[in-house]
């Protein structure tokens, strides 16, 4: 594997990879975790700035919600907001749907790649099932 370059681009794309990848993952909590440190690491560097509130499009619980939108380079996410952000950030009303992120080629693998060595982060092993024993059956009465 080629080594990776650390480029606000190149984050970007990879948060970018591991959102999409995440939506339909059967196990998403690592990748959203992924994404969700890398956002805030780069808020902190100043790589990345909150443009303000929208509302959210699957709200929980029926109730209406907000999300943050933080640009990092020529890509939007969302993530939750805090309650400074409410204070502090324009709310932007309903989600503009004639925006689109410019369009991302890169593996998960690289991604996951990239976005572990920004943040440092470590994937923990998937657990494999416990072994099932079989049953063993006994008369009525016998012991163990």
């Amino acid at each position: 594997m080629k080594p990776v370059q650390l480029t606000v681009d190149n984050i970007a794309k990879a948060i970018f990879t591991v959102n999409r990848h995440a939506k339909t993952a059967l196990n998403p909590s690592f990748l959203y975790l992924l994404k969700k440190k890398a956002i805030e690491k780069l808020l902190e560097e100043g790589k990345a700035k909150k443009v303000g509130l929208h509302f959210s499009r699957n709200p929980k619980y029926s109730q209406q919600q907000s999300d943050v939108l933080v640009a990092v380079g020529d890509y939007y996410f969302h993530i939750p907001p805090t309650k400074q952000d409410f204070a502090a950030l324009p709310h932007l009303g309903a989600l503009n749907d004639s925006y689109r992120n410019p369009p991302a080629r890169m593996p998960l693998s690289e991604a996951k790649a990239i976005l572990i060595a920004y943040t440092g982060l470590k994937e923990k092993p998937e657990q494999s099932p416990k072994q099932l024993t079989r049953p063993v059956f006994r008369r009525l009465g016998d012991r163990y």
